[in-house]
């Protein structure tokens, strides 16, 4: 399938590769992104072939966050809702392991989908943060919350504040950090490493992830729906 937004590429090793590709807008994720996003990840959740999936950024870039452009279009508004809220549970629910390739700078819904990911790691040059908080939209806290736990969660949302590598791994956002240029060879070791394993018992470990008292879509419908036709369309003039 061709996409406009996403490079997407699998191989005999059982690997799937997404490269958010949209370098000239530091891969900002617009509504078309993350129809290709959840299409791509529709078709690889049925597909044998595909065991492991990595997302990473064109250029020296992750992901600046969501495409605030479309956020001032009145029109756009109702699929912006329903195009996140898709792509989010198609990431949260995928049946497959995925590691975020974090090639630089992480920042607002950017910083979200490497939180979706099982597995960040990250170049030495990335940052990570919730910028979007001094202009009154909410991060998504629960993802946050379960990688690094309340109280970094709480900061970083609160507070918006940038965080580096270094500290993104002292608090255990990444699994380890690298030299940008050595992230394509250390990447396939976490791959070669998952891919061990045999597909049955990945996706029942996968099914476990998201086993907890509150779900993950009780918590999204708060933070996300609600928070979205509240307070984000308010602030955008919807």
């Amino acid at each position: 399938m061709e996409y406009q937004t996403i490079m997407a590429t699998t191989g005999d090793s059982g690997l799937g590769t997404i490269i958010l590709n949209r370098p000239e807008r530091r891969n900002a994720i617009s509504i078309l992104m993350r129809q290709e996003i959840s299409a791509c990840l529709t078709t690889w959740n049925e597909d044998d072939n595909v065991r492991c999936v990595i997302i990473t950024g064109a250029g020296n870039t992750f992901s600046s966050g969501f495409d605030l452009e479309e956020f001032k279009q009145v029109e756009c508004h109702a699929e912006l809702l329903a195009s996140s809220s898709r792509y989010h549970l198609d990431l949260w629910n995928f049946s497959k392991p995925t590691i975020a390739v974090i090639n630089g700078p992480t920042m607002g819904g950017g910083f979200d989908l490497a939180c979706f990911c099982d597995i960040r790691i990250a170049a030495i040059s990335a940052f990570f943060g919730h910028p979007e908080i001094k202009f009154g939209a909410p991060p998504l806290y629960t993802p946050l919350r379960r990688i690094v736990g309340d109280g970094y969660a709480r900061d970083l949302c609160l507070t918006g504040r940038r965080i580096d590598s270094t500290e993104a791994m002292r608090i255990g956002l990444v699994s380890a950090v690298y030299e940008v240029e050595q992230l394509p060879e250390e990447s396939s070791k976490f791959v070669a490493a998952i891919l061990e394993a045999p597909a049955d018992g990945l996706r029942y470990l996968k099914r476990t992830f998201v086993a907890d008292n509150c779900s993950f879509e009780e918590s999204f419908v708060l933070e996300h729906d609600r928070a979205f036709r509240e307070v984000i369309l308010k602030l955008f003039g919807g």
